[in-house]
């Protein structure tokens, strides 16, 4: 079984930044298909971005330029930098891995659940005004 933990989520005011973290148990999955999604109260859970095994990478219309997700394979550890963060970012985030691949030609915004595997059990990201 594949497990994730992420870390790095708090409470930082309107334009501040943080660094989440993800811990990937298998180095197979770290280096594969990564993603981080986000979910509010209420919602559907939201891609916000995706990493795959060439480093490409791709993100919400809602976070490009402010959103980075990279990877460390020596430390099995995926990571999303988040700057000039808003108060519409605030969710709970998660990171995903999967055996599959999620199509390139779907939005990252629209990206199912059903598109990975395995998940984390997420990290608070609170953005005050």
């Amino acid at each position: 079984q594949v497990r994730l933990m992420e870390s790095g989520g708090g409470s930082v005011g309107s334009g501040g930044s943080l660094r989440l973290s993800c811990l990937v148990s298998e180095s197979t999955y770290v280096r594969g298909n990564m993603a981080w999604f986000r979910q509010v109260p209420g919602k559907h859970r939201e891609g916000v971005a995706t990493l795959d095994p060439v480093r490409t990478t791709r993100y919400a219309d809602s976070v490009k330029g402010r959103f980075t997700i990279s990877r460390d394979n020596a430390k099995n550890t995926v990571y999303l930098q988040m700057n000039s963060l808003k108060p519409e970012d605030t969710a709970m985030y998660y990171c995903a891995t999967g055996r599959g691949a999620p199509s390139p030609i779907v939005p990252v915004q629209a990206l199912s659940e059903r598109d990975y595997d395995y998940w984390g059990q997420g990290t608070q990201v609170t953005v005050s005004s």
